[in-house]
Order: C-alpha cells, then structure tokens, then sequence
C-alpha cells in the first residue's frame, strides 16, 4: 500500500495535517482504536488564543515561559502563541463550536498559570467538539482514507534496506510504517514520501492518568527505536484535579477550568491549603499544585483532598460544567452542594521526538506532532491548554513544508514486507498483562511526582528484567497490540527513567530530594 503522507494517530495533530495535507495528495490515516479514541477527545479544558484585550500576545508569551521553569524554546513558544488565533480559525471553519455570549464574543475560560481569560472552550467538552468537527471533515475528504482498528508497529528507514542504522546516519530517512490489521492479525506495508506520527502521549505507563487506554506511547517508541533524537521526557505532568474514583480508567478529569471559575482547593477536614504553597493559592500552576497534593496526602496517610465549588451560583456552575456535573452526579456526588475528591494523575507528556519549526524530526521525511512530539514550548512544564494550540499550529507548519517538498520526494522502492519467520502464535498473554502492571507500578512508586537518586536506580533495575522478558517474548512470537503496547510502553519508561536520572537538578514536573530546588 503505498500513499503521499501516511499519517499515524487521529487526534487533533493527525486529522488537522491530514485535512490541510489532503489538498497536494493522497493521505491515509491509521489508527489503532476507533476514530475518535485519542487524547483530544477527552481534553475538557479548551484551546487558548489571544482573542481580546487586555491580553496580549506578550502576556501569553510570558506566562507560557514562567510556567515552563525556564527551559522553553522562546522561539517556538512565540512561534505556537502568535500563530493561535490562526490555528482557532481554522478549527472554526472546519466547524468547532466555541462557546459564546449573549453579546456575540466569545466566552473565554481562565485556568491555572494564566493571566488572562484566553480559553476557548465548548462547555467541559472542547476536546470532544473538536474531534467530532474534525472527524467529520475527514469522513467526507476524498482524498483521505482512514483505517481504523490499524496498529503501527514500527517505522520503515534504512534499517529495513540492510543497513546499519545509528542517531549518527547519514541521510537517516523514513519511508512509511509496517501497520498490524488488529482485526485480521494481517501485517501491511505501507510505503510513504512523508509520514506523520501523532500517536499521543504515554498515561498508560502509570497506574493512575486520565489518559485514554490506547495512549501507550507508540509514536514515542517507534520514533525511538528508528533512531530519533528525543529529549525531556523526565517531564511527565500530573493532572492535581482527577476524580477519585477507585478502580476507574482512565481516571475522570476534572478540568483546571473548574478552578479558574473558582473552585478552592481543601483538605478532608475543609481547611484551604494551597495559599501555603503559591500566592495563586488553587490557581497555581500544575506542578505545583500536584507536588502540593501528593506532599499533603503523603503526610496525612489519606488518598484524596476535596475540590469545592459549591459557594458558586449553583445553575451557573451546572451551565459552566455540564459534563462534570453529569458525572459525579452519576456516582451520588452532587457539585453544587458536594465536595468534588480529587487526586493527582498522570495527564501529559512535555517531551518526546524533537522536531524543528516545521514539525520534522531529526530523521527525514519524518514529522512528529501533538504529545509524541518535543517542540520546546511547554519547557519544564506545561501551561494549561497550550497543547492543542501547538498540536494545531505545528500540524499546519508540517503540512505547508511537506507541501513545498512533495514533488521532489519519491517512494522507496525494495521494502520486504514483514518475516514471520520463526515466530508462533501468542500464548499465555498473562506473561503480557503481569508485565504491563508491574511496570505501571515501577513508574508509579519510583518515577512519579516526586523522585530521587535511589528509586530511580531501582525503578531501572526492575525496568531490565522487564524489557528482556518482553524482548525474547516478542521475538519469538506473531505481533499483536498487547505485546506491541507492552514494548512501546517499557522503551517510554526507559526514556523516561534515563532522562530524569540526567536531569540534577529539580524543575518543573520533575522534582527529586536529591536535587532540592535552590531558594
């Protein structure tokens, strides 16, 4: 199966490239759930874009980088933040439905880290709204041919010539992606001049994210297996505001709008504590927030605070948060006259495969997007809802490079399909699933909110026995999705663990007793 651009993932990084891709060439978009089963689809909170004064695009700017500790790339976070409103207009004209006013303007939400409202939302439903917009121009583009239920295993470059591949490769290049039919266990090659991956972040390698269950890391892996470069992955973001409700995944979001509208953060017996720890007091960044909880709990022995919003104006709180206020409902918690329990979980990925300004990464002809993707604008931390404005803005950066290039490109010829030599069926997928939890549990108890020297050393120990089980498994048997996931997910673990172990010091998301923060 051969295509122009070969798109893996379909939230909103994916489909926004194959839409504006799909005017110079043919576009396949594969993804290994249903259509709609990404990250997107759950982001409550909304887009953010300087839309009125007093904001500022220089306010935006500044906010991102206090927010990011200082390691954002200033010149992508200009880049992403002076090119929102462009990236708001075209989920409008694809048909995204924001909400607004009596007055005709648009109803902007304020959230933790930002000083201004700048929020574009629909409702407590705005990544669900953009998804189904989405999806709908999509169905109809004749240019756009979707395979769902499709799993990418692994990327298609030089490797698969022959060749010895390494990070230092001349001319490293990737040619399209050998794609798993989870259906029917076939295998297809699908060869490519360009190919995307937007396949998500990584939740899953976590007991506890609000994360989808397909959000295993695969665009990650893969990218990292074919030798490309990536960097701040020790910077995994804890949402402070997860529902608590045991035995639940992915855990219920309760998004940070919630405490921009004015609900207060408060301990079991109902005292506020977060103005002991930030003057923003429950407006204060994410990390900050989740480091506050996770201290609070550890020193308590208890397993959830409460988020109070019932001194708010109960319909408008119900108008405001419908989808929330449907939930908990669901489960005998009433919002406007209960207290909402909540707890950290782990929500989004600051890094992944680094790409330029253009969404490319350090291997040719291939271009990461959306939470796969380091583009150094959430830095150290990631300011609340800047990633489906960058997931937008660089989904049109690449498709406007890939467009210049098309014509020179051609697609490689002599890529061997896939050798099922020597391989069996899978048997005994408890040898799988046992895996996939100690691993989560690994990252949880060793990599999570808070770190240190010794817990990371043993979290990679255990890590190693891990990946060698998984590997000699995988080697001899027929690939399917689970020991796909299982393999992605310990080479995102990996990574993960290396970088914070690289990383001396404690800023942002990643903060260990080690490397106490300077006063």
């Amino acid at each position: 199966m051969t295509s122009d651009f070969l798109v893996i993932g379909s939230g909103s990084a994916g489909l926004s490239f194959a839409l504006k891709a799909a005017r110079n060439g043919k576009v396949i978009v594969v993804t290994k759930g249903k259509l709609d089963e990404c990250n997107t689809n759950y982001a409550q909170g909304g887009i953010c874009s300087v839309t009125y004064p007093p904001d500022t695009f220089e306010k935006h700017i500044e906010d991102t980088l206090v927010c990011g500790a200082g390691k954002c790339d200033r010149e992508a976070v200009e880049l992403v933040i002076r090119s929102a409103p462009d990236a708001a207009r075209d989920l409008i004209e694809w048909g995204t439905r924001f909400d607004k006013r009596d007055d005709g303007k648009f109803d902007l939400h304020r959230e933790g880290g930002h000083s201004e409202h700048r929020i574009l939302h629909h409702s407590d439903l705005t990544g669900a709204e953009i998804e189904r917009a989405l999806i709908e121009q999509v169905r109809q583009h004749p240019n756009i041919t979707v395979l769902e239920h499709h799993f990418a295993i692994d990327l298609l470059t030089q490797h698969h010539l022959g060749e010895i591949v390494t990070r230092h490769t001349r001319g490293l290049a990737c040619f399209g992606a050998y794609v798993l039919n989870t259906e029917t266990d076939e295998i297809i090659t699908i060869v490519s001049k360009f190919t995307i991956v937007a396949a998500g972040g990584c939740g899953n390698i976590y007991n506890t994210t609000t994360n989808p269950t397909v959000a295993t890391g695969d665009g990650i892996a893969m990218c990292h297996r074919a030798k490309a470069i990536t960097r701040n992955m020790q910077y995994i973001q804890f949402h402070p505001t997860a529902l608590y409700h045991p035995g639940e995944r992915p855990s219920f979001l309760i998004t940070e709008a919630m405490r921009g509208y004015g609900a207060i953060l408060r301990l079991q017996d109902g005292r506020e504590f977060m103005h002991r720890y930030h003057p923003m007091g429950s407006l204060a960044p994410r990390d900050v927030v989740a480091r506050s909880i996770d201290h609070e709990l550890k020193i308590r022995g208890e397993v959830f605070v409460y988020l109070d919003v019932t001194h708010m104006p109960a319909e408008q709180t119900r108008q405001h948060f419908p989808n929330i206020y449907e939930k908990c409902l669901s489960i005998g918690i009433d919002i406007t006259r209960d207290m909402i329990p909540v707890c950290p979980a782990a929500h989004y990925c600051c890094g992944g495969a680094v790409v330029d300004s253009n969404g490319e990464s350090s291997i040719r002809r291939l271009y990461v997007l959306g939470e796969s993707s380091c583009t150094g604008l959430h830095g150290a931390n990631r300011l609340a809802s800047n990633s489906l404005t960058e997931a937008v803005v660089y989904a049109d950066r690449a498709a406007r490079h890939t467009a210049e290039r098309l014509s020179k490109v051609s697609l490689q010829e002599g890529i061997p399909d896939w050798n099922f030599e020597g391989t069996a069926e899978a048997e005994e997928m408890v040898l799988v699933s046992q895996n996939r939890k100690e691993l989560q549990s690994i990252m949880s108890n060793y990599v999570g909110i808070v770190r240190s020297n010794r817990r990371l050393e043993r979290a990679m120990k255990r890590l190693a026995v891990i990946w060698q089980e998984g590997e000699e498994l995988y080697n001899r048997t027929k690939p399917c999705q689970e020991l796909c996931e299982l393999r992605n997910m310990t080479a995102v673990a990996y990574l993960t663990i290396k970088h914070a172990k690289e990383c001396h010091e404690s800023v942002g998301l990643h903060y260990t007793i080690d490397y106490p923060p300077k006063a």
